[in-house]
């Protein structure tokens, strides 16, 4: 019995955390955040930067020099310098891609960089 609520406690735990992102709307001087059902998980002020894109579990905006990842509750996740990411090119799931020169990064939702290659 206490092997069947730990297992259900863990999954409605993953459920509340697993809020990804189906739909981010403008609306006056806000970005808000949907999920899946269209329920409301966030909002972010359209002050704070230009929406670039968003991917399942977060999402961009560029605010002069500077990139700033944001989750699906509006959390600010962390910045990002234009001049050592380059130019955020997409954004899908949990990564972004960008472009710097000749070279394609993919990079994480928390901002590492997960991967690089030359672009011919």
């Amino acid at each position: 019995m206490k092997k069947i609520l730990t297992i259900l406690l863990l999954v409605c735990s993953l459920q509340i955390q697993a809020q990804n992102i189906s739909y981010v709307k403008t609306a006056s001087s806000w970005y808000i955040i949907y999920d899946s059902s269209g329920k409301k998980t966030g909002s972010v002020s359209a002050s704070l930067g230009e929406l670039v894109g968003y991917g399942s579990e977060f999402l961009v905006l560029r605010k002069g020099s500077w990139y700033i990842l944001y989750d699906s509750k509006g959390r600010r996740l962390r910045g990002l310098s234009r001049s050592s990411i380059g130019e955020v090119i997409a954004v899908s799931g949990n990564t972004f891609t960008s472009r710097l020169g000749s070279w394609i990064y993919v990079w994480s939702k928390e901002g590492k960089k997960l991967s690089s290659h030359y672009a011919k």
